[in-house]
């Protein structure tokens, strides 16, 4: 196994690591790509809070739709014979309607520039696995948590564990979340699986959470008391505006479910650690990976 890095490879001592450095339309990866069968592409322009591009969108095609389909041509050319793509949820929108979940039937419907260009990969690289053989794998996973998670699931961890009140108790929405031992599970079973070919596959832990229950699930995994206030979602709602984290606010309130029914059926894939298992790992900087 070889990981491609874009800097300090020394970082990952235990790994044949080869440095690409900026990834764009003009990476060279022929020697990360040396005697290798199959790629899963992680790398992507994400979570940038504060975005202060000229034009975010061509940065975000820049890394994630030319950085990727690149990628994908040159592992053709070194007769790569699989390409396992990470994507992203935000394929197919931001919230989904109450009892509701995104399939990979849907129809796309990117809201954000970051969205629009996993968008714009996904078809880009299925054009080149039609025009080369190379199979294209492709895994659109929800919010992403477990060891070292960051951004605003590891600040309301951090809240959590210092037992500080939270008004989210009236939240009684539903969201899907996935354990990163959950994801890696998937994509380790999508790297020689023979009806993963030119597929998509939505993933999540097969079980959804309010907010409040996301709250109480920290909180019994760091062995703290949940501290829950319930407060009406419209005066959230309204706080969010007048914070200027409307966005945040609304994920916080709104729906956003997936089906994993196809990964079951079509690869036989079960989520590897339950929702307990992956916070508790989540609090703990453990892994079963």
């Amino acid at each position: 196994m070889r990981a491609a890095v874009r800097s300090n490879a020394s970082t990952l001592p235990a790994f044949d690591c080869t440095e690409v450095g900026a990834i764009d339309g003009e990476t060279n990866w022929q020697t990360a790509l040396l005697d290798i069968n199959t790629v899963v592409h992680l790398a992507a322009r994400v979570h940038v809070m504060k975005d202060d591009a000229a034009d975010p969108l061509s940065e975000f095609r820049r890394v994630n739709v030319q950085g990727s389909l690149n990628l994908a041509r040159q592992a053709a050319a070194a007769s790569v014979q699989r390409l396992v793509f990470v994507s992203s949820v935000k394929v197919h929108g931001e919230f989904t309607d109450t009892g509701q979940a995104f399939a990979e039937t849907d129809t796309p419907m990117p809201r954000d520039p970051y969205g629009l260009s996993k968008w714009e990969a996904e078809q880009g690289l299925l054009h080149i696995a039609h025009e080369t053989g190379l199979d294209i794998v492709i895994i659109r996973p929800p919010l992403v948590y477990g060891p070292g998670v960051k951004a605003n699931f590891a600040a309301l961890m951090h809240w959590v564990q210092r037992g500080r009140p939270l008004p989210f108790g009236a939240i009684n929405n539903a969201r899907s979340l996935v354990a990163l031992d959950n994801l890696v599970d998937l994509m380790i079973t999508c790297i020689d699986h023979p009806l993963a070919a030119n597929q998509a596959f939505l993933v999540s832990d097969g079980h959804d959470l309010s907010t409040a229950d996301l709250v109480r699930g920290m909180a019994h995994a760091a062995g703290v008391t949940p501290r829950l206030w319930s407060i009406p979602i419209w005066l959230l709602q309204l706080l969010g505006v007048l914070m200027g984290k409307s966005d945040s606010m609304a994920r916080l309130c709104g729906n956003l479910q997936v089906d994993i029914g196809k990964a079951r059926q079509v690869l036989g894939w079960v989520p590897l650690v339950n929702v307990a298992d992956g916070l508790r790992k989540a609090v703990g900087g453990e892994s079963e990976l």
